[in-house]
């Protein structure tokens, strides 16, 4: 997890991906809908994506992708982001973590 972490450290908002998943697309596009430009990384073009990808699974992230590190805080997937852009709280996050200003 510790090559995750490092990749997330001073970014305020980071999204692992695979380039051909539409779930990891359809969460691009709405956190890039509100202002952002998150960092990603997809791990299907990254020659050590394969080992994001296992570090992702051991830390309990199921599916792998994608995963959201909002203020280097992993978020979790797309059920999770969705739950909480429907529950109001997904704006106020990105806010707090600098991802987006307005």
């Amino acid at each position: 997890m510790d090559a995750v972490m490092s990749l997330t450290t001073d970014k305020p908002l980071v999204i692992f991906s695979n380039s051909s998943c539409c779930m990891c697309h359809s969460i691009k596009t709405l956190i890039c809908s509100f202002g952002a430009n998150p960092t990603v990384y997809e791990l299907d073009e990254l020659p050590n994506g394969q080992q994001l990808e296992t570090a992702l699974q051991a830390s309990g992230q199921m599916p792998t992708v994608p995963s959201v590190f909002i203020g280097q805080e992993l978020i979790g997937g797309a059920n999770e982001i969705m739950s909480l852009h429907v529950k109001g709280k997904l704006v106020p996050l990105l806010k707090k973590a600098k991802a987006i200003w307005i």
